[in-house]
């Protein structure tokens, strides 16, 4: 990699490694506009905001300029002052402009441009016709009048999941990014995984807002309204009040959400813990009857429709257990039926999740029983803060409460479901003869946790070693599935998450940047280690509903079978 020095604005900085100059920049301590530069992404060189001026005066983008040597630049002269104003007029005369009720409010790139370098009035008649919005999908909600042809949306979804959705079409002043022949988002194969709403700047691509149906139930006397909050929830949602990233606030939610008028709130922790037992004895199973392997874990709900999408023929490799929100939401609905029917009240049930793929999930009829939804309503983290600042909640201030008995009781083998690894060292945990805790140190440290898109691990068991590889970003998994369909690669078990980084990058949470993922992890794996119970096994609510609700109904409540397999 190349090292050397350069001279930004007279300042004397060193490049070691730096893949472009526009990090160099930022190393500077200079912070650059960007509107389709991401770290993550490959580099686009689009939108030009991020141009500066050399000794001779030529303009270059700097996320496209190798870091040389002996290279003099200037970030802020007169000539690129006008430049950044010029681009950011144009962007916003054909922008749809109603800002104080976008979904990306206080949160837009765009605005905080246009605010930044002063740009008050848009000399540019916007002759633009208005395009029809796309709400078709129940979790993504498209705004093409909002879009800026940064390209950031189509990257990640080519790049990061491979699943392709969105491309430019047509030319010049015509461009636009849309589906191929202009569908509707719920005709392609989107596996509603947010991302893309996640790393667009302005709310072209947005989540689903479901706000107003959730202050419905929670003000509505006739509704009983049962609360679960998902593991990577708690080390997310603190950081927009002040908090320190990674901050397991579970119990101040708990208590937010009784303020707003919750009955009951529950931790997903209980459902994870089942999910281990149930995933973990249906692994076993195969062992015993020679497969099909790889199994493949079946938390991830875009990762599962992907499957029946693009590799309909793994169907039969995909885990049967329901993902930990569904266990537990069948649970509580078996066991509200006969009280709603003592007291007159409904059940309604709100699942408070980092992913928007939850939002499809539980709208799949596999988990529609009797004609009512299991999960009634899914809240992202995002919605749940809008909901805590709009009541006026000085959540940073709050005593924290405890979840709800029965269900406040889990394991650390739960908690760090939330991010990628944890579920395969959940159930390692769980089937390993030896739960000592050198056992478990050496789960720690070997190849489950970590941030390589791809690990693999072998861990002894009988007289065989076990094969488990984890992977996150469907790209990535595209990829394994290609080493092992071409004999490279041999797996018994794999963890698939689709977002990078597992649930604590789910596009239901705040801002994701590397940092705060890695921030967020690391306060799922310090809540593991305050736990008293480390294994699914050891949860006492877990044997108890064994014993009780789940007595020859576990299969039934606990399993789904999706699709048709080939």
């Amino acid at each position: 990699m190349a090292k050397g020095i350069m001279y930004i604005d007279g300042q004397r900085v060193e490049f070691d490694g730096e893949k472009n100059v526009l990090a160099v920049i930022r190393k500077a301590g200079i912070d650059m506009p960007t509107f389709c530069f991401n770290t993550e992404l490959s580099t686009y060189g689009a939108c030009r905001m991020c141009v500066v001026e050399d000794e001779k005066g030529k303009i270059d983008a700097s996320c496209s300029m190798e870091p040389r040597d002996g290279l003099k630049i200037r970030t802020n002269t007169a000539k690129l002052l006008k430049h950044r104003r010029m681009i950011l007029e144009l962007i916003l005369a054909s922008h749809d402009r109603d800002c104080t009720i976008c979904e990306k409010t206080e949160n837009c790139m765009l605005q905080e441009l246009a605010l930044r370098f002063g740009i008050r009035k848009v000399r540019f008649e916007n002759n633009r016709e208005p395009i029809e919005k796309d709400y078709s999908s129940v979790a993504i909600g498209r705004d093409p009048n909002k879009c800026i042809l940064c390209g950031d949306c189509i990257r990640m979804c080519n790049e990061v999941q491979g699943v392709g959705v969105l491309n430019f079409a047509h030319r010049g002043s015509e461009i636009r990014v849309m589906p191929a022949f202009d569908r509707k988002l719920a005709d392609t194969n989107c596996v509603n995984c947010g991302q893309r709403a996640n790393i667009c700047p302005t709310g072209a691509i947005h989540i689903h807002n479901q706000i107003g149906e959730a202050w419905k139930a929670l003000l509505d006397p006739e509704k009983r309204v049962v609360i679960q909050i998902a593991p990577a929830v708690r080390v997310g949602i603190g950081e927009s009040f002040g908090l320190k990233r990674g901050e397991n606030c579970l119990n101040k939610l708990v208590t937010a959400l009784k303020m707003m008028g919750a009955d009951e709130v529950y931790d997903t922790n209980v459902g994870a813990d089942l999910t281990v037992i149930e995933e973990s004895n249906e692994f076993l199973e195969r062992l015993k009857v020679g497969g099909p392997f790889p199994m493949f874990t079946s938390c991830c709900p875009a990762w599962v429709k992907h499957v029946e999408n693009e590799l309909p023929q793994y169907m039969k490799n995909v885990s049967t257990c329901k993902s930990p929100m569904q266990m537990l939401a069948a649970i509580l609905k078996e066991q509200s039926a006969a009280r709603d029917k003592a007291d007159g009240k409904k059940t309604f049930h709100i699942a408070i999740m980092p992913c928007t793929a939850k939002k499809m999930e539980a709208a799949r009829k596999e988990f529609i029983r009797k004609g009512e939804p299991d999960v009634d309503l899914v809240l992202t983290t995002r919605e749940v803060i809008m909901m805590i600042k709009e009541m006026g909640i000085r959540f940073e201030e709050l005593e924290g409460e405890a979840p709800d008995m029965p269900y406040g009781i889990s394991t650390g083998a739960a908690v760090i479901f939330g991010t990628t690894g944890g579920v395969a060292e959940a159930v390692a945990r769980h089937i390993v003869a030896d739960k000592s805790r050198d056992t478990f140190k050496m789960l720690e440290y070997s190849n489950l946790r970590g941030t390589d898109e791809i690990r693999a691990v072998s861990l002894p068991y009988g007289d065989r070693d076990l094969h488990i590889a984890i992977v996150h970003g469907l790209a990535n998994a595209k990829k394994l599935i290609t080493e092992m369909e071409e004999g490279r690669a041999y797996f018994d078990l794999v963890e698939v998450m689709t977002c990078r980084g597992g649930c604590v990058g789910g596009a239901g949470q705040p801002t994701v940047t590397t940092a705060q993922k890695r921030e967020r992890t690391a306060g799922l794996y310090e809540a593991d280690r305050n736990s008293m119970i480390k294994t699914a096994g050891l949860n006492p609510v877990a044997a108890q509903l064994y014993d009780g609700i789940l007595k020859n109904k576990s299969h039934k409540l606990l399993h789904v079978h999706y699709g048709k397999t080939k």
